[in-house]
C-alpha cells in the first residue's frame, strides 16, 4: 500500500457522474450495483438495491460506501470488481450469520484481540456507542475486537459483560503498542520539509496515533519533544506525523495539510482530512476547509501561535 494513491484508468472524468459515489461514472455506478446484487444472489439472497445500500427480505441493510471506495481505489480497475465484491459479500454474511465471537471466544482471547480505533463521527451511532471517547472535533475512540475476517466495533451492550471500561481500554492500548509496523516511509521536500508516514493493511494503523509516544521512538530512535508533533489520519490504513523540534515544522504543516486532504478523499475507512497538533495526548485541529468549500486554510490558536513565534525566533538566533 503506497502513501500516495493513483487510481486506475476508467471512464473519462467528464462522463456523467454517479449521484451517490461521485468517483464513479454513471455507467460504473450501475455496473458496481449490478455486481453487488449478483454477489448476494450467489449467496442465496435476493436484495433490493438502493443508491448507497442494499436490503434483503429480512430487512437487513448493507451499506455500500466502503465497498465502493475499495473498488474505486484498486489499481487493477473494474475487471477485478466482481472478485472484490464477491469476497466482501461472503465475509459480511459469514460474520452476520455465524455465532457472535463474544459467545465463542474466551475472556482471555477477547482481551488479547481488543484494540482501540479512531473513527469519524460519521461512522458512530451515539445511542449504541455512548462510551466513545472524544479525541478531537468530529473524531472518537471506540474499542474493537479483531477477528480473522472482520473487525467488530463493540457497542455499549457488548462491552457491559466484559469488565470495567478503563481496564478494557488499558488492555486495548497495550495490544496496539505491540502491533508490528508494516511499512514506514519518509516524505521529503526540497525546502527541508519532512514528515513520516506509517502505512499498513491493519485496520488500526491510523489509530496508532493513540500510542504516538511509543511509536515515534520506535521508528525514529528519538523521543517526542515537549512541543509534541503534527499528526494526520486520513484513513484507517495511514498515519502521518512530524515531531516538532524547530521551525522545520512550518513547511511540514503545509505539506501535511495537502497530504491529509488528498488521502481522505474517496477512501474506505476515511477518518479526517485535517492536520492536528498532538501534545501530551491532546489533539488541536490546525487545518480546515475554506469557507467556500474549495482549498485549505491553517487555523492557529493562541498556544500554537506562541509555539510558532518561539520556534521562528530560535531559528533566527541560531542563524
Amino acid at each position: 500500500m503506497g502513501i500516495f494513491r493513483r487510481g486506475p484508468k476508467r471512464d473519462r472524468s467528464d462522463a456523467p457522474r454517479d449521484a451517490e459515489f461521485g468517483y464513479f461514472s454513471g455507467d460504473e455506478g450501475s455496473r458496481f450495483r449490478a455486481q453487488v446484487r449478483e454477489a448476494f444472489a450467489e449467496q442465496g439472497l435476493e436484495v433490493t438495491v438502493y443508491a448507497d445500500s442494499v436490503k434483503d427480505s429480512g430487512d437487513r441493510r448493507f451499506g455500500l460506501a466502503n465497498l465502493a471506495a475499495v473498488c474505486h481505489n484498486d489499481r487493477r480497475g473494474p475487471r477485478v470488481w466482481p472478485e472484490l465484491i464477491r469476497r466482501h459479500v461472503g465475509m459480511v454474511l459469514r460474520t452476520m450469520d455465524g455465532p457472535s465471537a463474544l459467545d465463542t471466544l474466551s475472556p482471555e482471547q477477547i482481551r488479547a484481540q481488543l484494540y482501540p480505533r479512531v473513527i469519524s463521527e460519521a461512522g458512530l451511532d451515539p445511542q449504541t456507542f455512548s462510551y466513545a471517547r472524544g479525541v478531537a472535533p468530529g473524531l472518537y475512540e471506540i474499542l474493537a475486537l479483531d477477528l480473522p475476517e472482520s473487525v467488530m466495533m463493540l457497542t455499549d451492550e457488548a462491552l457491559e459483560p466484559l469488565g470495567r471500561l478503563a481496564d478494557l481500554r488499558t488492555q486495548a492500548l497495550h495490544n496496539l503498542r505491540q502491533l508490528p509496523v508494516e511499512s514506514h516511509e519518509s516524505v521529503k521536500g526540497e525546502d527541508g520539509m519532512r514528515f513520516e508516514v506509517v502505512v499498513g493493511d491493519s485496520f488500526y494503523t491510523a489509530s496508532r496515533v493513540l500510542a504516538l509516544d511509543a511509536l515515534v521512538p520506535r521508528l525514529t530512535g528519538h523521543e517526542l519533544t515537549p512541543d509534541g508533533a503534527l499528526v494526520a489520519m486520513p484513513f484507517r490504513h495511514q498515519l502521518a506525523f512530524h515531531v516538532i523540534r524547530d521551525s522545520g515544522m512550518i513547511p511540514a504543516l503545509n505539506a501535511m495539510a495537502s497530504f491529509a486532504a488528498s488521502g481522505f478523499e474517496d477512501t474506505p475507512g476515511a477518518i479526517s482530512p485535517f492536520v492536528y497538533w498532538w501534545r501530551d495526548g491532546t489533539f488541536t485541529q490546525l487545518s480546515d476547509r475554506e469557507d467556500e468549500g474549495d482549498g485549505l486554510r491553517i487555523v492557529v490558536g493562541d498556544d500554537f501561535q506562541e509555539l510558532l513565534e518561539r520556534l521562528v525566533g530560535d531559528s533566527q538566533e541560531g542563524a
